[in-house]
């Protein structure tokens, strides 16, 4: 469902966000609401199966540090 959002901004940044909408063949809005999508856990979730979203989370831990190269050790060791 669609409603109506009023934002106020400086004008200079209305023309700015009218020229690229112009540009780009959509609406201000749209721009907006992309935006918001891509910003927020929200818009990805909605990309995910529901399986990998209800995951989301689960392995959050800022004391442990992984990247590609430790999943590859770690993958190494186990089949190794």
């Amino acid at each position: 469902m669609q409603t109506k959002l009023t934002l106020r901004m400086e004008e200079a940044l209305i023309r700015k966000a009218k020229r690229i909408a112009r540009r780009k063949g959509t609406s201000v809005s749209k721009i907006f609401g992309e935006y918001i999508k891509k910003e927020s856990d929200e818009g990805l979730d909605d990309e995910l199966p529901p399986i990998t979203s209800s995951m989301l989370g689960v392995l959050k831990n800022d004391s442990v540090e992984v990247d590609e190269g430790s999943y590859h050790k770690q993958l190494e060791e186990k089949y190794l």
